[in-house]
């Protein structure tokens, strides 16, 4: 929930600086030192983004009078960003670059050690870019954790639409689950009196919107498809920062991944698995969950947990584990609690095996 208190106390948690646009890879360090002085930062990233990248952020870091020391995230792991924390010591700021695994551990070992965090997203996978949330394996629970934004969000166009379309894909998919995560949060403000905040629920409900109107050129990955993907996600992200929580962007469409996620693990990745869940978090709202599919089969994104390598019966007790995920996160699957049997009928229905 939100950080609202007896007095009405509500904390923002948003980027100081937000960047998009074409070859910042090349201009990191100039980007960087519009933040202050900026001496030693440490480089958090994966092999193959280093090298294909690699050159051009060591070069512009180097040329603005920054010393990079690199490290590569082995594992989107808790234990992993503490490793990196511990690393911390003489650094001035903890650069995530890459996709999820090293913007969540980079995000993460930031905020536990105190440094600045850099956001410069190399893929447009899930909306963690410019969010203060942080996924990671070996938590308490299998969902994200509040952490701090990013000091600033490096977004280079020209690198993420060279990613492979798969990634920008779940990204769409990520985006659409803020149609159903809204519509939860407001039934938790209406049925349980819970904190709702309309203006970050308008502002995620907004993202989805717009990348459902541009689908067609998020599909072809051209770079102004891209940069519009690119812009919601940052945008959804924000939502979560100024609700103090996840709760404009994740509801029981992220609950049924989580599910997926202890039942399937490995099979799909984030945002695909909660594009299709979006689809049935979307039929037990009443809402227009064929518009929803439509909308991912329109971008090339998987309609069916099968697409994933995820069985009928694998989905269906995703579905019915769903609301046990987080007892905490009240959403129309807590309310509706449906048994295997419903799950089933409402998997065969919506065709999403």
């Amino acid at each position: 929930m939100g950080s609202v208190g007896d007095a009405g106390r509500h904390l923002m948690r948003l980027p100081e600086r937000v960047v998009v646009g074409e070859e910042l890879l090349g201009r990191m360090g100039e980007e960087i030192r519009e933040l202050g002085d900026i001496r030693r930062a440490l480089v958090v990233t994966g092999p193959n983004v280093w090298r294909i990248f690699g050159g051009s952020v060591e070069r512009s870091l180097e040329g603005s009078g920054i010393k990079p020391t690199v490290t590569f995230a082995n594992a989107a792991t808790k234990e992993e960003a503490l490793r990196i924390a511990g690393a911390r010591g003489g650094f001035d700021l903890i650069i995530g670059l890459g996709g999820g695994r090293p913007i969540d551990v980079a995000k993460y070992a930031a905020h536990v050690s105190g440094a600045w965090f850099i956001s410069a997203p190399t893929s447009a996978a899930h909306d963690g870019i410019a969010s203060p949330m942080a996924s990671l394996k070996g938590s308490d629970a299998p969902y994200s954790e509040m952490t701090s934004p990013p000091r600033a969000v490096i977004a280079d166009i020209s690198a993420i639409a060279s990613s492979p379309p798969n990634l920008s894909r779940s990204g769409f998919g990520d985006l659409l689950a803020k149609i159903t995560a809204t519509r939860d949060w407001k039934l938790a403000n209406l049925e349980r009196g819970e904190y709702y905040g309309e203006y970050a629920a308008h502002l995620a409900l907004l993202s989805a919107r717009v990348v459902i109107n541009n689908r067609k050129r998020i599909g072809r990955m051209s770079e102004d498809g891209v940069r519009v993907l690119v812009e919601a996600l940052i945008s959804a992200g924000v939502a979560a920062g100024i609700a103090g929580s996840s709760r404009p962007c994740s509801g029981s469409e992220h609950l049924i991944s989580h599910a997926l996620d202890l039942i399937s693990p490995g099979k799909g990745l984030h945002g695909e698995k909660v594009g299709i869940a979006t689809i049935v978090a979307a039929k037990l709202h009443g809402l227009n969950w064929m518009r929803i599919r439509k909308a991912l089969e329109d971008v090339g994104a998987p309609t069916t947990f099968h697409e994933l390598g995820i069985s009928r019966d694998q989905a269906c007790r995703a579905i019915v584990m769903a609301p046990s995920v987080r007892p905490d996160r009240y959403t129309i699957i807590h309310k509706l609690r449906p048994d295997y049997d419903q799950a089933c009928s409402l998997v065969d229905e919506l065709e999403v095996a």
